[in-house]
């Protein structure tokens, strides 16, 4: 993974959030990826799992801004600090997050190990 090809892989995501388009979110995972939402839970692993969860996310968000910024990329590995905004749905609390992403790419730059930390602030 180059810093360029990172950039885009995040841009696509957070483009893909923003849309709640979860076939575009999906694209850039590999089929069997374990996307760890936080270090707490067990990951998600692959497709199904995955859409089933950020579906249900997208579902509870509206006004949705998504930004990142390339910490660090070697080999196969890229680190970025990343935050979000967004409208949480049936209260209209605003809602920020901010985070570190550590993803593991495949040679043809989907992610097939993601993990998260973040912290959520709502404002009520």
């Amino acid at each position: 993974m180059t810093r360029e090809g990172f950039e885009a892989w995040l841009r696509a995501y957070g483009e893909a959030w923003e849309a709640k388009d979860a076939a575009a979110f999906l694209a850039g995972f590999t089929e069997d990826v374990a996307y760890h939402w936080t270090p707490f839970d067990a990951p998600r692993r692959g497709h199904d799992m995955l859409a089933e969860a950020v579906e249900a996310a997208f579902a509870r968000q509206t006004g949705i801004r998504f930004e990142a910024t390339v910490l660090h990329v070697s080999g196969d590995l890229g680190i970025c600090h990343w935050a979000c905004g967004f409208v949480r749905v049936g209260t209209g609390v605003p809602v920020r997050l901010d985070g570190i992403f550590v993803c593991t790419f495949t040679g043809d730059g989907r992610c097939r190990v993601f993990r998260e930390w973040w912290h959520s602030s709502e404002q009520v």
